[in-house]
């Protein structure tokens, strides 16, 4: 049985170490410091992410950073409207002695990439909610565990509508937090410059196991959550349910559906995380504040009178976090 100074240990290791990561992904990925904070805080409480931002905002480089810096395997879905889930999970062929031989697809890897998930048909991005929600694929009538830890990055384009198809709520619930990428900053982008007009390609060292991740995977679970910061998490969701007995007027003005009760799982979830990795043994409200946006942006959805006004889903989730 672990004694309790061993958690202490693992647990300072941890803040030395996610430290020491986003040192080795910052000389290659210039600023964005909150969506890497955003996108490791997912992977160390076993989630998923999704990031929104136009093209040429290094979304692809970011990821396959991370899996290098971790030491995990890496695939890239190119998602296109001619995309089949067995181009993901996998089929089972004839071989050359007429026996069925399992061809695993890119889905069998550590970190996934879904790259402009929203361009292929529903049934195709529906592939990929077994494996993130039960870490398995089912093909044919076998179904196959992937190994752990298993983490899916979805990207969407903001600004191309044409030939997309938007997620249904049940797939964006999957994804614990949906990030959104902004363009950096003036100096920011003058040092990309530099950095990709020059001969020199930054090289990625490895900074955590696959077993140091999963161990301080479960380490997070492991943080004690005071009663008021249940409560509290569980209030924020259960205010964004229009006409609820909780619900403000902002959000039976602007909205039509509120956050299920996986936000709430997830606003804890998201807090450990953020409170372990900024040294607390704890978290408290102002964890649960750090996350609730990018937790319940994509989980809210706006009516007529919203979009018509210009309100965003930020907008109303700082009106619940102020009341």
């Amino acid at each position: 049985m672990e004694k309790r100074e061993d958690h202490i240990e693992d647990f300072n290791n941890f803040v030395e170490a996610n430290k020491r990561l986003k040192i080795e992904i910052g000389k290659t990925i210039v600023g964005q410091e909150k969506v890497i904070d955003d996108v490791l805080i997912a992977i160390f409480s076993k989630g998923h992410a999704l990031l929104i931002g136009v093209p040429g905002l290094a979304k692809t480089l970011l990821v396959s950073t991370i899996a290098k810096s971790l030491n995990l395997s890496f695939s890239r879905i190119q998602f296109t409207p001619d995309l089949m889930p067995s181009d993901i999970v996998g089929a089972e062929i004839l071989d050359k002695n007429r026996d069925f031989k399992l061809v695993k697809g890119p889905i069998f890897s550590n970190i996934i990439l879904a790259d402009e998930i929203n361009r292929t048909p529903p049934k195709t991005q529906s592939a990929l909610l077994e494996a993130m929600q039960e870490k398995s694929v089912t093909i044919g009538t076998e179904t196959h565990i992937l190994d752990e830890p298993f983490f899916v990055l979805a990207t969407q384009n903001p600004i191309e509508q044409e030939g997309t198809y938007p997620l249904p709520e049940a797939q964006l619930d999957r994804f614990m937090f949906n990030i959104i990428l902004d363009y950096p900053s003036f100096e920011e982008e003058v040092d990309i410059i530099k950095k990709t007009t020059a001969n020199e390609v930054p090289s990625t060292d490895i900074v955590m196991s696959r077993e140091e991740i999963l161990k301080y995977q479960n380490l997070v679970r492991l943080l004690p959550v005071p009663d008021n910061v249940f409560r509290y998490a569980v209030s924020i969701a259960a205010k964004t349910r229009p006409f609820s007995a909780t619900a403000p007027e902002v959000v039976n003005k602007y909205l039509s559906w509120g956050a299920g009760p996986r936000a709430s799982q997830n606003l804890i979830l998201g807090a450990k995380c953020h409170a372990a990795v900024n040294g607390k043994f704890s978290p408290d409200f102002e964890d649960i504040n750090a996350v609730a946006k990018a937790i319940l942006r994509h989980r809210i959805v706006k009516n007529y009178k919203a979009e018509a006004e210009g309100i965003t889903q930020d907008y109303i989730v700082e009106q619940l976090m102020e009341k």
